[in-house]
């Protein structure tokens, strides 16, 4: 019996805002850059590169390779990334032993 299989594309399934806020809080929640650069690609392309270039003032090959796993962008370019894609990031504490022990000191 011959099995075939397809290429997985996340992007098509990423249809609604809550699909797309579910899906970067489970990636952030890993702490790697390379599956957040790779995220980030996911977004876009579901929201149409082009576009999102255009939005982040980078060229649709820039984004491309930053948004790679192999990409590295800066800081400001994720940044301008995330407000193309109309996203806000929030952040909220990791641990709250940790910060007892900061409030204590």
């Amino acid at each position: 019996m011959t099995v075939k299989l397809t290429r997985f594309d996340t992007s098509e399934y990423l249809e609604t805002e809550e699909d797309i806020a579910a899906y970067l809080d489970v990636v952030l929640a890993d702490n790697d850059p390379q599956m957040l650069n790779v995220a980030l690609g996911n977004i876009a392309r579901a929201r149409g590169m082009t576009e999102i270039a255009k939005r982040a003032g980078v060229s649709r090959e820039s984004l491309y390779r930053s948004l790679s796993a192999e990409g590295n962008p800066s800081a400001a370019t994720l940044l301008k990334i995330v407000s193309a894609l109309g996203i806000q990031l929030h952040a909220t504490p990791a641990n709250t032993d940790n910060q007892d022990v900061a409030l204590a000191l």
